[in-house]
């Protein structure tokens, strides 16, 4: 259940008022917000509060055969008839490879002061495993450096959902061996970076590896596996986080952290001061459906629980114990314990209220919605953080934040997306109430720095807040990349004006 020290923070009574907001997302809509001392003291984030961006290398980087770089397996799925949309890849997707030095010269201009940017697996082991790639190692250097020479710290996501071609062959995240192999790349990441990458998230999304890749089909590999075989994936994938977190640890730097970037189905209560659906909410958010375990896999405890505390959530034992792998308890020993902060990347989020009976059910919601379809819930980011430090009690990066829109470029030769602008904004202050009830969150990622090519949606989706004209690969920053400057240069305090 909640427990009220999360609100140890409060700057007085939590008492609730309506203020109208002129919404370019939906004429009308009403937020519900703090006292105006509450509401000023969400604007407040801590002093040394991370600022950054974030991209994912097949989505950005291009050069998807050059210097050596390996296939992976969204090559192989680009390729497929009808598995992305306009039968677009990334084969080119917005020249970063070439380009990082223009595109770092645009964060340092935004003020940015971070980024969180994946390796290709494939670049610097081509196959996955064996010889290393000097030409790809070269490659993330320079933009490491680059980073640092420009006051942006590096923070790195090992694997950003590109599995090498070859290892998919050899069975994938189902062959156990994959945790052998990623292992062995983290080894080679630690030896080669962690001298100036202090932060490394191991794994993004597992949800959206496992659920779309291997049960769902709608991702590389674009596999439909029953049950018990995508849980033997997931199960596999959290032992591969594990070895490769202790890896990192044994052959980088003493100061590097590790932490993993889920995301999971969203819940908040409806009402927020009524404490029968604030324990509804949590109880959604962390419960094992009955019969159910595709549904277990979007629960963020199935990823967090073993890496954390060193178990599989007992509900799910109990429930599942019958089609788990044989001997995952063996591998405990290698999955927990291993992560120095938690991450979660959060879009949307499901409110959750009570029957007559008290049992926690979803609530109607009629919320305006992202290019994506994905629906406007401010609240989500704020009880997702509070939850999720509530249940694991350890340092917490929002690793993705955004909303996808039609932007297009106006005669004035500018961007303007006053629909991100209000989003972001609206998700930043409960984020920010978040942090003033006790959540201890120390970053923030928009995503993403730049459009790019948003997997089987291809490059309708634009998520950036940097325009990118594909065909030219011509960079515009919008109106929201100006936006979030000035919300860093004023460390939140302009969320308020």
């Amino acid at each position: 259940m909640y427990s009220a020290k999360m609100n140890q923070r409060n700057v007085g009574p939590y008492k609730i008022y309506q203020k109208l907001f002129t919404s370019p997302i939906k004429d009308d809509i009403v937020i519900r917000v703090t006292t105006w001392e509450g509401f000023k003291m969400a604007c407040i984030f801590p002093k040394d509060f991370l600022w950054g961006t974030a991209t994912a290398a097949y989505q950005i980087e291009g050069a998807w055969n050059k210097n050596g770089k390996g296939l992976s397996i969204w090559d192989l799925f680009c390729e497929k008839t009808g598995a992305v949309k306009n039968g677009d890849n990334g084969h080119t997707a917005c020249d970063h490879y070439h380009r990082y030095k223009e595109d770092i010269a645009l964060m340092k201009k935004l003020e940015i002061k971070a980024y969180r940017f994946s390796v290709a697996w494939t670049r610097i082991l081509p196959n996955g495993t064996g010889e290393v790639n000097n030409k790809g190692i070269e490659f993330y250097n320079n933009l490491i450096d680059e980073l640092i020479k420009n006051g942006i710290e590096p923070v790195m996501t090992m694997y950003h959902w590109d599995l090498p071609a070859e290892l998919h062959y050899r069975g994938g995240w189902l062959n156990p061996k994959i945790a052998d192999y990623f292992e062995e790349y983290a080894k080679v990441i630690a030896e080669n970076f962690t001298d100036r990458v202090k932060k490394i998230i191991t794994i993004n999304e597992p949800l959206c590896i496992i659920g779309l890749g291997y049960a769902e089909g709608i991702h590389a590999p674009g596999l439909k596996l029953s049950q018990r075989e995508y849980l033997k994936c997931a199960h596999n994938l959290l032992v591969a986080h594990g070895k490769a977190a202790r890896a990192l640890k044994k052959y980088g730097a003493k100061d590097v952290q590790v932490g993993i970037a889920p995301n999971m189905d969203n819940f908040y209560p409806l009402d927020e001061n009524n404490i029968t659906d604030i324990n509804a909410a949590t109880d959604k958010m962390f419960e094992i459906e009955h019969q159910n375990p595709r549904a277990w896999i979007n629960h963020v405890n199935w990823w967090l629980d073993p890496v954390v505390k060193g178990y599989y959530p007992i509900e799910g034992k109990v429930e599942y114990d019958n089609i788990l792998p044989a001997d995952y308890e063996k591998d405990i020993k290698d999955i927990g314990g291993t992560v120095d902060f938690i991450c979660f990347n959060l879009y949307f989020g499901i409110p959750v209220t009570t029957d007559n009976n008290g049992a926690a059910v979803i609530a109607e919601l009629n919320a305006a919605k992202t290019q994506m379809g994905w629906n406007v819930t401010p609240d989500a980011i704020k009880w997702a953080a509070k939850f999720l430090y509530e249940r694991y009690n350890m340092p917490i990066y929002v690793s993705e934040n955004g909303m996808a829109c039609h932007d297009t470029v106006s005669l004035d030769g500018k961007v303007h997306d006053p629909n991100r602008v209000d989003y972001l904004n609206r998700y930043l202050l409960k984020l920010g109430e978040a942090i003033d009830e006790g959540a201890d969150v120390r970053g923030y990622f928009v995503w993403s720095f730049m459009d790019n090519f948003e997997w089987a949606e291809g490059y309708d989706p634009r998520f950036g807040i940097v325009y990118v004209d594909y065909k030219t690969q011509k960079r515009i920053i919008k109106d929201s990349g100006y936006w979030y400057a000035k919300v860093i240069e004023t460390g939140g305090k302009s969320l308020c004006d």
